[in-house]
């Protein structure tokens, strides 16, 4: 019971999003339903975890369409709350965040924002194309009470797909820039964006560079960079330089191979494991300034080259920060499979339905009506995630803050269980389905919430809320 009612003390802290009190009930419903659903069929699995009413469905549908639940709040007072229970993991003092892209597959041909893409994975399961939704998501790295290293969701939002402008000349990273830049004026401080090679881009570093913040990335092996111009000879015609010679990076390790130092791996996991790397500041062409670029070179995992725009940083905690990159990875194999964030199936009813070859969908020549119907499904696809981002982040501040309750509610069995280590976002899950007729009995905590579920709840199904009744 304890459980539920943390649980709904952090949502109390979304309740400014909510026009009305009503909508904020039905959307703590729907954070419910995702907290403790055991299966992921959309929105009607709301309606079984529950155990609602069948008339409920349209309700929890509409709340997704509502313009009562202002999305743009919402993910403002989520990242307040974040920062709030949470520990955030810090390097050189600034906050570390996590950015990356997410493509989901989707085959409604009534879909907005549908449209063919590419997969470019290394993993032979995945096909090389799919038609669906491609998402930007960032999150923020937060450490556990017992160390444990966390990625919490703060929001993702889909950049391609419709073109409500033909004067809109804004790419993906355009809009992953304005996508950070909102979340990171909740900060108070910069912050450290940890992302993969994609974003080692001047669109994206210049804005983070001028806002006072810092990026830590990947870049690829045909990269250069260039030494510092010599000082030039006082009255000589022109404008001084500023690039001296020309480095290739990959060159380095047999030019510069007696200058690498040997060190054990600080890569989170790893163990009796050596490696060499070597670390130097050169000046970047696309930044115009002195970025550190760190060369790696790992017995098991290859060659790679990383870079800093935070010099103070050193290379070995430069190394084992982007190693910390991966756990957005695990909090989207989460997001998929446990909770079902992305399993959205909103349909746009005037929508001319899409072929198997479309791209982007332009709508500048459309009517004013069809593109308002559009923005408002798109709406609904961010308010669903932006939801289920929060039920996520909710499950993962139960597993590390009230870990033993969570192990003492579960109630079953694993196989690879540990009371000892913060349990995943699924055990939670569990634990709070069979302690929700507990919390319901219990009538001295938030009983408005209880009240309005066990008026909408359907006691044939589900005879253990008779007794909370």
């Amino acid at each position: 019971m304890r459980l539920w009612q943390q649980w709904f003390q952090c949502v109390q802290a979304l309740r400014p999003a909510c026009a009305r009190h009503r909508t904020f009930v039905w959307m703590s419903l729907v954070l419910a339903g995702l907290s403790i659903r055991a299966d992921l069929a959309g929105v009607s699995s709301f309606v079984r975890a529950l155990g609602l009413e069948g008339s409920c469905y349209r309700r929890l549908l509409y709340v997704c369409h509502t313009p009562g639940l202002r999305l743009e709040v919402l993910s403002a007072y989520w990242v307040r709350l974040v920062l709030k229970v949470f520990t955030p993991l810090r390097l050189g003092g600034r906050v570390v965040m996590i950015g990356d892209g997410l493509k989901v597959g989707k085959e409604g041909k009534k879909m907005p924002a549908v449209k063919k893409l590419h997969q470019s994975s290394a993993n032979n399961s995945k096909a090389p194309y799919i038609f669906g939704h491609s998402f930007q998501a960032l999150g923020l790295l937060t450490c556990g009470p017992l160390g444990q290293l966390l990625c919490v969701p703060l929001m993702s939002r889909i950049h391609e797909g419709v073109v409500f402008s033909n004067r809109d000349r804004r790419t993906l990273l355009d809009k992953f820039v304005e996508l950070l830049l909102t979340v990171v004026a909740e900060l108070e401080r910069g912050i450290l964006l940890v992302v993969d090679a994609y974003y080692a881009s001047r669109t994206v570093l210049c804005p983070l560079l001028a806002a006072g913040h810092h990026i830590l990335t990947r870049v690829r092996c045909n990269a250069v960079a260039y030494y510092p111009a010599p000082q030039s000879t006082p009255h000589h015609r022109g404008r001084p330089r500023l690039y001296g010679q020309k480095v290739r990076l990959r060159e380095l390790w047999q030019s510069h191979y007696r200058q690498f130092h040997t060190a054990p791996s600080p890569v989170y996991g790893e163990s009796q494991v050596m490696l060499r790397y070597y670390a130097l500041d050169l000046l970047w062409r696309p930044v115009g300034q002195l970025v550190r670029f760190v060369l790696v070179d790992h017995p098991r995992r290859g060659r790679l080259i990383l870079m800093s725009t935070d010099r103070m940083v050193p290379p070995l905690e430069l190394l084992a920060c982007y190693s910390y990159r991966f756990k957005i990875e695990i909090a989207f194999k989460q997001a998929l499979y446990t909770l079902g964030t992305y399993t959205y199936h909103f349909w746009m009813r005037t929508m001319t339905p899409l072929s198997r070859r479309s791209g982007n969908q332009y709508l500048h020549r459309q009517s004013y009506d069809y593109r308002q119907q559009v923005r408002r499904k798109l709406e609904a696809y961010h308010r669903y995630v932006q939801l289920g981002c929060i039920a996520q982040g909710l499950l993962q501040y139960l597993a590390l803050s009230f870990r033993a309750e969570v192990w003492g509610s579960f109630r079953s069995w694993l196989r690879t269980m540990n009371p000892a280590q913060p349990p995943s976002e699924a055990v939670v899950a569990h634990a709070l389905r069979h302690t929700l007729p507990e919390f319901l009995a219990d009538t001295s905590h938030e009983p408005d919430l209880k009240k309005f579920l066990l008026d909408h709840t359907d006691f044939r199904r589900c005879p253990p809320f008779q007794l909370a009744a």
